[in-house]
C-alpha cells in the first residue's frame, strides 16, 4: 500500500468468519466475509502461499520470550533457545510441559500459539472485525472440545459465536460450496503429511434429507520418507512409494464411482506420484493443495449463522453426530402431531432441549427415534413413578434432554403441576435412552 492512502469505507468495519485449523504439526487460518464470500488463506510468509504454520513455540534461555512457527523453529536452532513441539498433543495428555526447570499448562500453550499466530492477520484484519469463529481438528472428542473451549476463552475473543468442527465434516461443508459437478457421485482425499490418510464421501440421495457418510482409512505403513542423498537409490525410493500408492489407491477406487479427488498435504508436492497420479487422473477430477480444511472452517461457520440450501437439503452423519431424529407425539387443536425435539446431524455434545407438555392422561411420555441410517421407527417409553394422579390435562411437565453420547440421551422430567389448582409436587425423574 502507497504511503498515505487509506483503506476503502467501511472496510475496517467489515465482519469477518474466520476459520483455524489446528493440526498435530502446522496450522493454518481463512477468513471471509458474512456474504458467503470464497475464503482466503493467510500465508504465514508474506507474498507466498505457504500456508502451513508450524505448531511450535521456542522459549528465549533464561527469560520469558516466547517464539512461534517458523521463527521458532530458526530461533531454536542459531540461538539454542528451547523448542516446544506437539502442542495439541500435549494438551490432549494434560500433563504439564517443564522448560527451563519451570511448568507450565499445556493448554496455555497451546492458546500463546493460537493468539501469537493470530496476529498474521493484522495486515489484513483486526481481530475486532471478527464475527464467528470456527475451529477445526482431526478429531472432535469430547476432550478436545474442552481444549477448545478452554483456549478460546483465554483468547478472551469478541467473537459473537465459536464453534467447533472435526476435518471430516470441514470436508463435507468444502464441497457443499463447489460446482456440484465435482460432487454429482463419490469424493475422496488423499492426505499425505507424516503418513497416508484417506477420506471416502458419499451420497444417498434416495433420502430426504440427502445423507452423507465420510469413511476414513489410514496407512501407516506409507510413512513419510527422508530420501537417500544418491541420486539413483532416491530414484528406487520414488518407484517404490509410486507404486505402494497406486496399490493402495487402486484397491479404495475399484468399487466406487469417485468423480473427485484432493491431494492433500506436503508429501504429495516431492513429485514421485506418477503412475499413481495417471490412475487418479483416468476420468475424474484431481486437485493438489493443502487449505481445504481452514476454507471449510469457514464455510461450516457461514452455514450455521444463515443456512444454505445445500445444507438444509443434505445431513452429514459423522461419527461425533446424532444419526436419529427425536421427537414426541402431541394433540395440537385435537389432532395427533409429531413435535421434534432434536434433529439428526448436530454433533452430540452440542444436542439438548427443553419445553414443556401438558399430559394427555397416565404417566408415561412416549419418545419417537427415528433413525436416518435406514433402521425401524422405535418408541422409547419414559414411565413417571409416583405422578400424582390428577384430571385429564391438567398435569404441566418440564421437558429437559440432553446427548451424554453418541448413542445415549438423558432425559429429566420436572412436575410443574397446573397453576393454582394444582401445585407441583417437586418430583422430577431422570431417565437414559439409547437412541
Amino acid at each position: 500500500m502507497f504511503q498515505g492512502q487509506k483503506e476503502p469505507a467501511g472496510k475496517k468495519n467489515k465482519k469477518i468468519v474466520l476459520g483455524y485449523d489446528m493440526g498435530r504439526t502446522f496450522a493454518q487460518i481463512s477468513f471471509c466475509g458474512l456474504e458467503n464470500e470464497e475464503p482466503e488463506t493467510v500465508s504465514a510468509v508474506a507474498g507466498t502461499e505457504q500456508y502451513n504454520i508450524p505448531m511450535v513455540l521456542c522459549k528465549r534461555s533464561g527469560v520469558g520470550q516466547w517464539y512461534y512457527g517458523k521463527e521458532a523453529i530458526k530461533f531454536a536452532k542459531e540461538e539454542n533457545g528451547i523448542l516446544v513441539e506437539n502442542l495439541l498433543t500435549q494438551a490432549e495428555r494434560g500433563e504439564d510441559v517443564i522448560v527451563e526447570g519451570e511448568a507450565f499448562d499445556p493448554i496455555a500453550l497451546l492458546t500463546l500459539f493460537v493468539k501469537r499466530s493470530l496476529a498474521l492477520l493484522n495486515i489484513r484484519i483486526s481481530l475486532s472485525q471478527v464475527e464467528a469463529f470456527m475451529f477445526t481438528v482431526e478429531e472432535l472428542s469430547p476432550r478436545m472440545v474442552d481444549i477448545l473451549g478452554k483456549v478460546a476463552m483465554g483468547l478472551q475473543l469478541k467473537a459473537q459465536h465459536i464453534c467447533f468442527q472435526s476435518h471430516r465434516e470441514s470436508f463435507y461443508v468444502y464441497m457443499l460450496h463447489q460446482n456440484k459437478e465435482l460432487w454429482k457421485n463419490d469424493v475422496m482425499i488423499f492426505e499425505y503429511d507424516t503418513s497416508l490418510k484417506l477420506m471416502h464421501l458419499e451420497r444417498n440421495i434416495k433420502t430426504t434429507p440427502k445423507v452423507v457418510f465420510i469413511r476414513q482409512a489410514e496407512y501407516p505403513e506409507m510413512e513419510r520418507k527422508i530420501w537417500a542423498e544418491a541420486e539413483n537409490e532416491k530414484q528406487q525410493e520414488m518407484m517404490e512409494l509410486d507404486q505402494q500408492f497406486l496399490e493402495i489407491a487402486e484397491d479404495n477406487l475399484k468399487n466406487s464411482n469417485v468423480s473427485t479427488i484432493f491431494l492433500l498435504g506436503d508429501g504429495f508436492k516431492e513429485g514421485w506420484a506418477k503412475e499413481s497420479l495417471k490412475l487418479l487422473c483416468k476420468n475424474r477430477r484431481v486437485f493438489q493443495g493443502n487449505n481445504l480444511y481452514s476454507k471449510g472452517a469457514c464455510y461450516g461457520m457461514l452455514e450455521r449463522m444463515n443456512p444454505s440450501a445445500e445444507w438444509k437439503e443434505n445431513v452429514y452423519l459423522g461419527v461425533d453426530k446424532l444419526k436419529s431424529n427425536i421427537g414426541i407425539r402431541v394433540l395440537r387443536q385435537g389432532k395427533e402431531s409429531y413435535y421434534a425435539i432434536l434433529d439428526a446431524g448436530v454433533n452430540w455434545y452440542e444436542a439438548e432441549s427443553e419445553f414443556d407438555v401438558i399430559l394427555e392422561s397416565g404417566n408415561e411420555l412416549k419418545f419417537v427415534i427415528t433413525p436416518l441410517t435406514g433402521g425401524n421407527v422405535t418408541n422409547r417409553v419414559v414411565i413417571l413413578e409416583g405422578l400424582p394422579e390428577r384430571p385429564a390435562r391438567t398435569t404441566r411437565l418440564n421437558v429437559h434432554i440432553e446427548m451424554t453420547a453418541v448413542d445415549q440421551a438423558a432425559i429429566t422430567v420436572e412436575d410443574m403441576g397446573f397453576g393454582e389448582l394444582f401445585p407441583s409436587s417437586g418430583k422430577a425423574w431422570t431417565h437414559n435412552i439409547s437412541v
